[in-house]
């Protein structure tokens, strides 16, 4: 009887984050009896902000957001998958990327994590309410006048949409070393956000994407519609709220497109303290891969990275087209930058930010602030 081996994994605690690692690890273990995985899970938040060195020391897999590559890719502490010699399923995992997903954990040329899970933030809104989602900015604004409009607004989120909104109009971000935007257009920006904040209600600004989508999915007269929020399959699905959600494009600035929000999702990730990289590895290819992301980790509650299971008819048909309805906003996401200090920026302006959308501080001082913090981070 072979010697039983033990992985140890950390994932996030939502039903998308968890449910999905719980069932592929169950089948990993049928067709491998000398192996179990066990998982546990953090908070959204704790997931965001937990240094992955720390987490590299007590676990085997990891569940890794893309920003944190820039801080770990020569600290050490995870195994780059181009090192492992299956170049060959990294080209397939590279072709089958849906928009930056697979590329976003490469970083000074080698792949840090693999993606098993794609999002971008993307529209939302009830089918009881809306007929269709509006496309352009002024259509929201005239929805949020009337109370219909929800967004996520919590610091985190209000980056992330101050973020999108530039890009959707091509403006630079985070290029130059000493000023995170042109100060005209950043102005520009936050106006077009201190204006939607403004609109809507004031628990938005205590909201994630999830609270959104929650909100707008379980209670009768919540708003109808949200233009940007991090898309959740889970909220499109029978049965899993009260009023399943559609889910659609971003809106566009002007004449501006679905593009420029910013590119999330999650990818795994091995560390280099793991005894068994060979039993990890096949279980991270094999989570990637198109069959696994198609079939079981999508029927598990998962959000697949992997374009095979986007263009499924069968991940489609069971989450009412949320595939290919917000397909060219998460095809033309921004990349947010990866340098290391990069997260302490992400942690101070989000907070800088929301200090304005909460009225404590003006668009002068608000940006003043901002390239302060940006400044710091690449110092």
């Amino acid at each position: 009887m072979s010697e039983k081996i033990t992985l140890r994994g950390m994932t996030w605690d939502h039903s998308r984050g968890v449910d999905p690692m719980l069932a592929t690890s169950a089948q990993f273990a049928k067709d491998n009896p000398s192996v179990e995985i066990i998982w546990e899970k953090r908070s959204l938040q704790a997931f965001a902000d937990r240094p992955i060195g720390e987490m590299a020391e007590r676990y085997d897999l990891m569940v890794i957001d893309h920003p944190h590559v820039g801080e770990v890719a020569e600290s050490g502490h995870l195994v780059a998958f181009d090192t492992l010699g299956r170049d060959a399923e990294l080209e397939t995992l590279a072709a089958q990327s849906v928009g930056l997903s697979h590329p976003s954990y490469n970083f000074d040329g080698q792949q840090w994590g693999l993606a098993i899970d794609a999002a971008t933030p993307v529209a939302s809104y009830r089918p009881d309410q809306l007929d269709s989602a509006p496309t352009r900015w002024a259509a929201v604004m005239d929805l949020a006048a009337k109370g219909r409009v929800a967004v996520a607004l919590i610091p985190i989120n209000t980056l992330m949409c101050f973020f999108g909104l530039a890009r959707n109009q091509h403006m630079t971000v985070a290029e130059a070393p000493d000023q995170l935007m042109d100060r005209g257009e950043a102005r520009q920006v936050l106006e077009l956000l201190v204006e939607l904040a403004a609109k809507v209600d004031p628990r938005c600004l205590t909201l994630d994407p999830i609270g959104v989508a929650e909100w707008m999915g379980r209670v009768l007269d919540a708003p109808a519609y949200c233009p940007f929020g991090y898309g959740y399959t889970n909220y499109s699905r029978d049965g899993y709220c009260r009023f399943p959600l559609i889910f659609a494009d971003a809106p566009g600035v002007g004449d501006n497109g679905p593009r420029g929000t910013v590119i999330g999702g999650t990818g795994i990730a091995i560390s280099s303290q793991c005894k068994h990289l060979d039993v990890a590895a096949d279980y991270a290819f094999w989570i990637a891969g198109a069959e696994c992301q198609s079939t079981l980790f999508f029927d598990a509650g998962g959000q697949p990275a992997n374009a095979v299971a986007w263009d499924s008819d069968y991940t489609n048909a069971a989450a009412r087209d949320f595939f290919r309805n917000t397909r060219k906003t998460l095809e033309t996401a921004w990349l947010r930058p990866r340098y290391d200090g990069y997260m302490g920026f992400q942690d101070r302006g989000g907070y800088i930010l929301h200090r304005c959308l909460r009225g404590e501080a003006g668009i002068t001082e608000t940006l003043d602030a901002l390239d302060a913090a940006y400044r710091d981070s690449r110092a």
